[in-house]
């Protein structure tokens, strides 16, 4: 963790995007020494595509160009020309508005995507190859023994002692765990409507034989009561992410029903193409899950962030924009960080300024879920009123004030620390 005594010892638990991201800010700063403990052995091609809307992109500028700079590389363009403006299609494919066009989601010039292992990549090659440790899966945490601080406890023996932990370990996280205990309600995951995301992956040129060619360009939501559709380009596109999500196709105790193609037959014929594709190889498919609130974020000098702290179905496509705005808000308030007996207030004010926003997505999500579902009070007999709530949601999840965001949680911050070194001048000397 680095050898000066005057630098504070961040472990950052997750390589994932929001632990890379968070790293990648932090390794712009003298005064902090971190390092990424990653359960497994190397990242792996997994996950669908992402078509981030704009705060991802707005809080990757607030980490850093060389952050945003990352995505761009990593990505493909969703139009044809950079100065198209393209934005993802929210249609329906099934009843009688079939065709309709209910939303432009995210829309903005140059669009881009990329595939998760894409931006993981990416970001990367912004933190020193010398902070990241593989296949190290963090199996317990002891706080304020012996030496104080944090001690950590791996799956292989070792361990490794910090001043402040940062659980940026996913939907099963461990941090999780250990801030809120193992029988807490909001612990584990929850996929209360049984949602399973039938995906392929299909090189462009079989695609272009199968699906209407525009959606190896474009991102499209098609909407029914059996599932929607979507298809998105990654891999600077040369692949296409194709999917199915059905409510209620997760059967109990693991699995799934299986994708039976014939089910979609009054959907419209491009949705009912992209079905018969997904249908041959669903081998990339998944039970998706989310978190039911947690009541904090934080306790002492110990945190959780992303996935670990607020997952979210991803049918509001906002669940990795979380995460970097997570990333964007601690990246603020650790520059600021300078002494051990700084990081509670720290952490306290990314708690307060983070977790009412995120947890307000987890539950938009599930919204979105259910009215691309035909199951949210008959919304979609009313194309008007989708109309309306597509909008209000973009408003909330893209256009909020980032650079507010993280003031906001500076100003809490500073706060704190005033109001500590007033009451206990000798515990911030």
């Amino acid at each position: 963790m680095g050898s000066n005594p005057t630098q504070i010892h961040i472990a950052i638990i997750g390589a994932g995007i929001a632990g890379l991201a968070l790293a990648a800010g932090l390794t712009k700063k003298p005064h902090l020494s971190f390092h990424i403990y990653e359960s497994v052995p190397a990242h792996r091609d997994v996950g669908a595509g992402l078509a981030l809307h704009a705060n991802a992109i707005n809080a990757m500028a607030l980490l850093g160009p060389e952050v945003r700079r990352a995505y761009l590389d990593a990505a493909v363009s969703v139009a044809s020309e950079e100065d198209e403006e393209i934005a993802t299609e929210v249609i329906l494919a099934h009843g009688e508005h079939a065709g309709e066009k209910v939303a432009e989601l995210g829309r903005a010039k140059g669009r881009k995507s990329v595939s998760r292992a894409d931006l993981l990549m990416g970001f990367r090659k912004l933190v020193p190859e010398e902070r990241i440790s593989w296949g190290k899966k963090l199996v317990g945490m002891e706080v304020g023994v012996g030496k104080g601080g944090v001690k950590l406890r791996f799956g292989d023996g070792t361990e490794a002692r910090v001043d402040c932990v940062i659980g940026a370990d996913g939907i099963h996280s461990v941090v999780r765990a250990y801030l809120l205990g193992e029988d807490h309600p909001a612990t584990k995951p929850s996929n209360e409507d049984g949602w399973q995301v039938y995906r392929t992956l299909v090189p462009v040129e079989e695609a272009r034989k199968q699906i209407d060619e525009k959606w190896t360009r474009r991102v499209p939501i098609l909407l029914g009561p059996r599932g929607h559709v979507n298809c998105i380009p990654m891999n600077k596109g040369t692949r296409i992410s194709a999917g199915v999500a059905v409510r209620g196709g997760a059967l109990e105790g693991g699995g799934a029903k299986p994708l039976d193609p014939m089910l979609y037959a009054d959907y419209t014929e491009e949705a009912q193409k992209i079905v018969r594709m997904v249908a041959k190889d669903t081998s990339a498919s998944w039970s998706v899950g989310d978190h039911d609130h947690a009541p904090f974020y934080s306790r002492g000098c110990v945190a959780m962030m992303g996935d670990a702290a607020h997952a979210s179905l991803p049918f509001a496509g906002n669940g990795a924009a979380q995460a970097l705005e997570d990333a964007a808000v601690l990246d603020a308030l650790f520059a600021r960080v300078k002494m051990v007996a700084q990081i509670e207030a720290a952490l306290t004010a990314y708690d307060a300024t983070r977790r009412p926003r995120s947890q307000a997505v987890v539950d938009l999500a599930r919204k979105f879920g259910r009215v691309y579902a035909y199951s949210e009070a008959k919304m979609h007999e009313s194309p008007e009123k989708m109309r309306e709530f597509f909008a209000g949601a973009a408003k909330f999840t893209n256009n909020a004030d980032l650079k507010k965001q993280n003031d906001e949680a500076i100003k809490l911050y500073e706060s704190s620390i005033r109001g500590r070194s007033q009451s206990c001048p000798e515990a911030l000397a």
